[in-house]
């Protein structure tokens, strides 16, 4: 039995301002039009006979999640598991509790093959081949990792020294892990031809790996193992908060990958990409004949080697470039950057300020999402903010009350029935309704088509930490 362990999660810094806290890196959009994590799922979904996916996330992604994977063909045929994660603490506690729940749930025997949510893999065939051997020598108690045989001297990426070759099909044992290279070693390793660019992704059985923790990282093994015992079986499987909070956050190549002495690699041919950086994304569009690259209303004059993402939800705004090289600039509805082609490993460093700031702009975007939809902001200034809100068929906020604000709402679409105080009442499109500071109150939708509707926010405070939940469908509380 083959489970594919999808992994999603991190900030994806380096992707600012795309990519943020409560919407990053697997959510963004490819020029295709869909995320990273449709793709991955979708290419989970064409492995011979796979009839689960495993999905490791954080809990605030469930939802999101969830709503990706509905847009995916084939995701209704197979059966979409989750293990949600209280917060991060890197790749190897997170692949332990996974392993943990297969084999509690499939077995031990069952192999896992663990995907990164953030990879760009474009040929499924040869993708679909290097899985089938990866999973003949997991089956035989090995520890599989994926290596792509270098194109370039790429700095960027750590590399797997091969050694004895296993078969004719590209499997060797691993010599050793090696960190990125400075240019002239990777040039060496080029040249040298016995490297390959550590992909990120594994396989294994789900005893294999758990065997593997327990002899070479005791003290996380215990920390999980204990960790699982006190986590519900409920699905979706929350992992207990306490627990996973006192796990060492260290990933599965320090703690495992580069100790054990059964671990392989299987060489892939497939293009593959984790997107790390803007230069990376900007090589997924086609470039002019000056090396320009760009979607959205863009336009190069006496331009070279730069780069526009301009594929805004609002459909953007015309962005020019004039007598400029080597920039690269991302336009989103609250925050531009403008960067050197050479500083864009560097653009965490400006969430890093922003955090210290506090600027909202590190961890949300103007369109923010939540379970039951995604809310805009469109305007605000003192003592008011607008709000455009779109509330999914059947989904309902929170019943909830504000001490500081006062709303007013207006249905532009669909049909909104509200609570407020004690009274129930629809709300069609063109009719409006007013929630007073400390009433209760709560807004679903009970029709088959999105509610959409403007909320006008007054009062002195108007930040999101004004709200007092007395019941939530979701599961969040005060």
């Amino acid at each position: 039995m083959l489970i594919p362990v999808i992994m999603s999660g991190g900030a994806g810094t380096r992707l600012w301002p795309v990519s943020r806290q409560a919407h990053p890196k697997p959510f963004m959009k490819l020029p295709d039009g869909h995320s990273l994590l449709h793709r991955t799922l979708q290419r989970a979904l064409c492995l011979d006979g796979v009839e689960y996916v495993l999905t490791v996330t954080n809990r605030d992604y469930y939802f999101q999640t969830r709503d990706e994977y509905a847009g995916v063909e084939g995701s209704g045929e197979i059966r979409l598991e989750y293990l949600l994660e209280p917060a991060g603490r890197n790749t190897a506690p997170a692949i332990l509790m996974a392993a943990l729940h297969v084999q509690e749930k499939y077995g031990g025997e069952a192999v896992m093959l663990v995907l990164a949510a953030d990879h760009v893999i474009d040929d499924q065939t040869s993708f679909n081949r290097s899985v089938r051997q990866a999973t003949r020598l997991a089956a035989q108690g090995d520890l599989v990792t994926f290596g792509i045989r270098p194109t370039r001297p790429e700095t960027g990426y750590g590399y797997i020294e091969t050694g004895e070759a296993l078969d004719d099909a590209g499997g060797y044992r691993v010599s050793r892990f090696v960190e990125k290279p400075d240019q002239a070693t990777a040039e060496r390793y080029l040249s040298d031809g016995g490297f390959l660019w550590n992909a990120g992704m594994f396989c294994f059985r789900a005893d294999a790996i758990i065997a593997a923790m327990q002899i070479h990282a005791p003290e996380i093994h215990e920390q999980a193992l204990k960790c699982w015992n006190d986590t519900g079986k409920t699905e979706p499987v929350e992992i207990d908060a306490r627990g996973f909070a006192g796990i060492d956050a260290i990933s599965i190549d320090y703690a495992v990958m580069e100790k054990a002495g059964n671990v392989v690699v299987v060489a892939c041919d497939f293009n593959w990409s984790d997107l790390g950086a803007w230069d990376a994304v900007s090589e997924l569009i086609e470039a002019d004949e000056r090396g320009n690259r760009g979607n959205g209303q863009t336009l190069f004059v006496n331009s070279s080697q730069c780069y526009v993402n301009n594929d805004r939800e609002d459909n953007g705004r015309l962005v020019t470039l004039l007598g400029v090289d080597n920039v690269m600039v991302v336009d989103t509805p609250d925050a531009l950057l403008v960067a050197d082609r050479n500083a864009v490993q560097d653009v965490r460093k400006i969430v890093a300020r922003l955090r210290q700031e506090r600027h909202p702009a590190a961890e949300l975007h103007r369109t923010v999402h939540r379970p039951w939809g995604t809310y805009t902001i469109l305007e605000e200034g003192r003592g008011f903010k607008i709000k455009r809100i779109v509330v999914k068929p059947g989904a309902s906020l929170s019943l909830q009350m504000h001490y500081h604000r006062s709303e007013h709402w207006i249905v532009v679409s669909g049909t909104a029935l509200v609570v407020n105080g004690d009274r129930e009442y629809l709300v069609r499109k063109n009719e409006s309704t007013y929630v007073p500071a400390g009433s209760k109150h709560r807004l679903s939708n009970p029709g088959q088509i999105e509610t959409v509707m403007i909320e006008v926010q007054s009062g002195d405070y108007l930040e999101e930490d004004d709200i007092v939940r007395f019941d939530d469908i979701y599961g969040r509380g005060e």
